[in-house]
């Protein structure tokens, strides 16, 4: 199974007045897919703490790192950067990048938005690419993204913006979703169990999920009483739709037995 780790870089995230979308957005991409998020971890912007958390990931074998924010053109943006210390590569202006930056600068310009379309120093630096990584366009934004491969390891550096990064998941970085992840699938149910107690729902969890090491089963309780009904998330990732599908019937088929 293809295993992934979300790195989201900010300060603003951290201080609470920006809400973390990305990464819940991610994890819905990455189960629809058939993979697994490991981990999510939110550091500030400083190039050391990126980095830090980059190797770590790395060393762990993540086979996707998503970096969410940092590629801007302003000082704080070091995400780029701190890539390229966590993989000992050095930053350089990569000319496709270079090209799309340019592209949309002279769209901004023509359009009103920027009052010139000529290439400044703030903007090249959206272009400067740890050496190796690819340049990936985006859709809505000024800042490429940039994907590096190393060996069965890939890093994926996606802008803070939401509607960007999404644009970007959902266009450019689809022929590299589907050469990493395949055609594995991701399917999920939900079942409505009478019982007033969670704490006496639990075993049966357990003993379906100790049968079933491969399905999540989670309850989701909503508080007590003799009219409370529990609601039992369970969901599979498998290589194909029916896999994953024929694995959460075994699992709801185990639990409804057991609390029926």
């Amino acid at each position: 199974m293809t295993t992934v780790d979300i790195v989201t870089i900010g300060n603003e995230i951290l201080l609470g007045l920006v809400q973390d979308t990305n990464s819940n957005y991610l994890c819905r991409v990455v189960r629809g897919m058939g993979g697994k998020v490991r981990r999510i971890a939110v550091v500030p912007d400083e190039i050391e703490a990126i980095a830090r958390e980059l190797k770590w990931a790395l060393t762990r074998g993540a086979s996707v790192v998503f970096t969410c924010g940092g590629l801007g053109p302003t000082d704080d943006d070091l995400t780029l950067a701190a890539v390229a210390e966590a993989t000992g590569r050095p930053l350089r202006a990569d000319p496709r990048a270079v090209r799309l930056v340019e592209e949309k600068y002279r769209e901004l310009a023509a359009q009103g938005y920027v009052q010139s379309a000529g290439m400044t120093e703030t903007r090249l630096k959206m272009a400067m690419l740890p050496e190796g990584a690819r340049a990936i366009e985006n859709p809505v934004g000024a800042a490429p993204a940039a994907l590096m491969e190393l060996g069965d390891m890939r890093i994926v550096s996606l802008p803070g913006v939401p509607a960007e990064l999404k644009a970007i998941v959902e266009g450019p970085l689809q022929e590299f979703l589907a050469e990493v992840f395949g055609k594995g699938s991701y399917r999920e149910r939900e079942l409505l169990v009478d019982c007033g107690d969670e704490s006496q729902l639990a075993p049966a969890l357990r003993q379906v999920s100790a049968a079933n090491p491969d399905v999540y089963v989670k309850s989701r309780a909503s508080g007590f009483g003799p009219d409370v009904k529990f609601r039992i998330l369970i969901s599979a990732s498998a290589a194909s739709a029916e896999e994953a599908e024929s694995k959460i019937q075994r699992a709801s088929d185990d639990l409804l037995a057991l609390v029926k």
